[in-house]
């Protein structure tokens, strides 16, 4: 648990409820976390984006080139561009997560 009193959902955590939900050794459901979050992975890599039913959508963007400035010496600077990944919460997600 962190200082916050937030806690992080790691591949351990999955894997044991996976193994809670349906009596499989750890080793098969740390496969099964594994093997999800790789799918998810690729598709991101090849398709730009994953929706995952009642819960979001992850989405690759591209961001140009542009301007920038060390926050230290207040010196410009070029930012490349690149590739970054915003999510999307369902409706059902917020849902949730405004009820709790």
């Amino acid at each position: 648990m962190k200082k916050d009193g937030t806690k992080t959902l790691t591949r351990i955590d999955l894997a044991n409820e996976i193994i809670k939900e349906f009596q499989v050794t750890k080793f098969n459901a740390l496969d099964i976390v594994e093997e999800v979050l790789e799918k998810i992975t690729t598709a991101l890599a090849e398709e730009g984006s994953v929706k995952i039913s009642c819960f979001g959508t992850f989405i690759v963007r591209d961001k140009k080139e542009r301007m920038g400035r060390n926050p230290k010496t207040l010196k410009a600077a070029v930012i490349s561009s690149r590739k970054s990944l915003s999510f999307r919460a369902s409706s059902m997600l917020k849902k949730v997560i405004n009820t709790k």
